[in-house]
């Protein structure tokens, strides 16, 4: 298997062809950078992960975490890896060198980190999850908090977690019924019950520190009246020293059928009337807070599900190419020898599709990291904004598009695998279980699809999707300078010339006070919108790709022409595919609306 993570090819095409990383160096932050020190960080990556990461991945499957004397006892091969993680600086590979960072930009963070989730997924999240929580203490915490609980998480010494989830809610964050009282020294008492917290319990750093929603007395109801509160495992002395355990009490394991060497605990916090707290920025304004740390999951999470997809693609295709079986339909001959499987059409099919789905949603995984660092250092406001805004909008698709799709694309390669397909001697059933858990993983695609045509349509006045829309329309104008663009260009336009008047129809019904019949069929908005942003972005790879062509290297022919067949295929097989979609939502068809419970 010549590479099994990532193409290094393509990633370098996204990053220097499609994203212009190299550009990011002409700002201040990044000046210590080129594309040299880019290239460094990628390969210690790539290193690191494979030596360190890949080879416990089916391990970690096979022997999931167990419960022993309260404890969450994890295979031993994942703390060295996670070690190796911290040592070689990728913890806070964004943050500043003053701040013990490599002051990378955001793009290349995100670039490295996609090793670490396509060699290992479960392994991969402790870092992920504690880089959120550190990341929020940050933005949100006193400066008390910050040396108390931020320092150590920067140095690696403590990890984090998040605590929204409670048994009897589920999603509901406004039913969390989790209370702290104040214990009139400054800190708070909570009492309640958290499920399926990721890393909430493992021997991985000497402490984990919980980011935890709860209720003050005083809250008023609903989301309104929740609060953060930072709620360590151990408590933290005033000279930084751990003392004596805190109050919080893992009370199970659950067991998934995907990411299996991720602890997913459930917690109970103040069985004894014990567990401190410490409330993090203002009372009841906690949600606000937690959103900073739940977007940038979701966009891990979505990285996570294009790179499970990658991964299986990328095996699939090797696999294809190693294996014969049969002669092509007008081979007659038995005596002639087998084809490789790559050569049938309908396998060709399978791997241009999943082609199609994980390297466009790997273009805007990326593309939303570069529009992180537009909104940190650019140096126009505008930019910035435009740039917050975008990325807002973005966000649900960047979950949940890739949730989805590069979970076909691993079913995908389990087809082209054939019967070796489902069997555990091959890796691409894992990835199939492992993606299988990132559709619900933050938040639903329900959850996402209302988001985006409930909120992040008309929020700041639906500047971000103006801003999106004058984004396509350019890249459609560009692409008239190839006529060979032509057929991929005008299924991208129709499209978009009736999703821009239905969205706008279905907008006027929430506010016309139709809530429920807008919303009724947001999931389909949510896949049509998805594939408008994912088909934009394939057509700006098109337009490299001819750029890329026209130099004349010849070495990269084959490269760019693939980029231009899967181009082809998702710009005129999947766009087209989106207008009975489009009718169901122009429509306001009620058929789901208008289901009742005792008709099932």
């Amino acid at each position: 298997m010549s590479e099994t993570l990532l193409s290094s090819r393509n990633l370098a095409f996204e990053l220097y062809e499609v994203l212009d990383a190299e550009a990011l160096t002409e700002r201040p932050r990044y000046a210590d950078h080129n594309r040299e020190t880019f290239d460094a960080a990628l390969s210690t990556a790539r290193g690191i992960a494979e030596k360190f990461y890949a080879p416990h991945n089916r391990k970690a499957d096979e022997n999931e975490p167990i419960y022993k004397d309260g404890e969450a006892i994890l295979i031993p091969e994942v703390k060295p890896a996670v070690d190796a993680f911290i040592e070689a600086g990728f913890l806070n590979a964004s943050r500043r060198f003053e701040d013990g960072g490599m002051q990378l930009p955001n793009l290349l963070a995100r670039a490295c980190f996609a090793h670490f989730q396509a060699a290992n997924v479960g392994t991969s999240s402790y870092a992920m999850l504690s880089m959120g929580a550190s990341h929020l203490i940050e933005a949100f915490g006193s400066e008390e908090q910050k040396q108390r609980f931020l320092q150590p998480m920067i140095e690696g010494r403590f990890f984090g977690t998040m605590a929204l989830t409670e048994p009897h809610a589920g999603s509901s964050l406004s039913d969390l019924r989790t209370r702290a009282e104040p214990a009139g020294d400054g800190s708070y008492r909570l009492k309640g019950n958290k499920i399926f917290i990721s890393g909430g319990d493992h021997a991985l750093s000497e402490n984990i520190v919980h980011m935890v929603l709860a209720k003050l007395p005083d809250a008023p109801p609903g989301v309104k009246g929740i609060s953060l509160f930072i709620v360590p495992k151990f408590l933290v002395n005033d000279d930084g020293s751990l003392g004596p355990r805190n109050d919080v009490l893992l009370a199970g394991l659950f067991h998934k059928m995907g990411w299996r060497g991720t602890t997913s605990t459930a917690l109970n916090f103040g069985d004894n009337g014990q567990c401190v707290g410490y409330l993090v920025g203002e009372p009841h304004k906690g949600l606000s807070y937690m959103f900073q740390m739940m977007n940038d999951a979701r966009i891990g999470v979505g990285m996570g599900a294009i790179m499970l997809g990658y991964a299986g693609y990328l095996y699939s295709l090797e696999y294809a190419r190693e294996r014969p079986q049969g002669r092509l339909p007008d081979g007659k001959d038995p005596s002639s020898a087998q084809v490789p499987i790559v050569q049938h059409t309908d396998v060709k099919r399978m791997l241009l599709m999943q082609k199609a789905y994980v390297e466009g949603a790997f273009d805007l995984g990326l593309y939303a990291a570069r529009l992180v660092d537009d909104q940190l250092t650019a140096e126009a406001e505008e930019t910035r904004q435009n740039a917050h805004e975008l990325l807002d909008l973005l966000t649900p698709i960047v979950k949940s598009w890739p949730s989805e799709f590069c979970l076909k694309a691993n079913e995908l390669a389990i087809q082209v695998l054939g019967g070796h397909g489902y069997t555990r001697e091959y890796p691409v059933e894992q990835y199939y279980r492992d993606n299988r858990l990132n559709p619900i993983h933050e938040g639903t695609h329900g959850i996402q699809s209302l988001d985006l045509l409930g909120r992040k349509l008309t929020q700041n006045g639906g500047r971000g999707l103006r801003h999106l829309l004058a984004l396509i329309r350019q890249t459609c104008e560009q692409a008239r300078q190839y006529d060979s663009l032509t057929p991929l260009r005008e299924p991208l336009q129709a499209l978009l010339a009736r999703l821009v008047p239905i969205s706008q129809g279905l907008l006027g019904d929430l506010v016309g006070g139709k809530v429920n019949l807008a919303l009724a069929n947001s999931a389909l908005y949510l896949k049509v919108f998805g594939h408008t942003v994912i088909g934009w972005r394939w057509l700006e790879q098109a337009i490299r790709a001819e750029q890329g062509l026209a130099r004349g290297n010849a070495a990269d022919g084959d490269f760019y022409r693939g980029k231009l067949q899967a181009a082809r295929f998702f710009l005129t097989w999947e766009i087209p595919g989106c207008h009975p979609d489009l009718d169901l939502l122009e429509a306001r068809d009620t058929t789901t609306l208008d289901m009742q419970d005792s008709w099932f």
